[in-house]
């Protein structure tokens, strides 16, 4: 994808730091946050470039322990969704991530010193390590698609299951939702769907609303059950 910097209104981004801090999250803050593919893929399918309107990048850790509780990832979106609707804007609240997946990742707790130290300090990786990181993504995903290699298979039905909660509009049943487990049947990269949860739970506090598209397709040479729901107000004033 693109580069370059996000057109991130920084009034607007404080205003909301102070209203999330006044109902009680403590949010960290960065005036210059690297963010990933995740946050610019979709501006790009959709729009074309991702710097044509101003985003608010808001980061859901699903990766590095201690992660939030589904719960958390609701009450935050929660909030958000109340500060948007005092804001008098046309807002569009969009999330990346998940579903079921289990990327070959190495994990903080057992991984030895050396790979340790790169996943504590390799947030800029030089291009020898990034190409090698993507070799093994994509050598994973081949191995994957033939139905073999190190990765946990995908998981339609889970995926299914928590779908159908966002959809159902009750997304405080998401709350049930432990991580430890989400990442145990769904994969080590399936708790992405945190982000998902709490962009629902900020488009629910503008009450009713209808499914406009659905897309769903299990691809394990992409190594991820593949998602894409999209949503409007019921009343149409959002």
């Amino acid at each position: 994808g693109g580069t370059g910097p996000l057109d991130v209104p920084e009034k607007t981004a404080l205003e909301l730091i102070d209203h999330v801090r006044a109902e009680d999250f403590d949010v960290a803050v960065s005036y210059r946050m690297p963010v990933d593919h995740g946050f610019v893929q979709l501006w790009e399918a959709m729009l074309g470039d991702f710097k044509s309107i101003p985003i608010l990048p808001i980061f859901v850790n699903a990766a590095a322990p201690p992660v939030p509780t589904y719960r958390r990832a609701r009450q935050l979106g929660e909030s958000v969704g109340r500060f948007a609707a005092r804001s008098g804007k046309r807002v569009l609240f969009a999330a990346s991530g998940g579903l079921s997946h289990d990327p070959p990742l190495p994990s903080i707790k057992d991984a030895p010193p050396e790979i340790r130290e790169r996943l504590i300090n390799g947030r800029n990786p030089t291009a020898e390590a990034k190409e090698a990181r993507e070799k093994r993504v994509f050598e994973a995903g081949v191995l994957a698609e033939a139905g073999e290699g190190p990765c946990q298979p995908l998981n339609p039905d889970w995926d299914a299951e928590f779908m159908e909660i966002l959809r159902s509009g009750q997304i405080w049943r998401a709350d049930a939702l432990d991580t430890g487990k989400v990442r145990e049947v769904a994969g080590r990269g399936a708790n992405e769907v945190l982000a998902w949860v709490a962009a629902f739970g900020a488009f629910s506090t503008g009450g009713h609303f209808k499914m406009e598209q659905e897309f769903y397709e299990a691809i394990p040479g992409w190594i991820a059950g593949m998602a894409m729901m999209a949503a409007k107000q019921a009343d149409g004033t959002h």
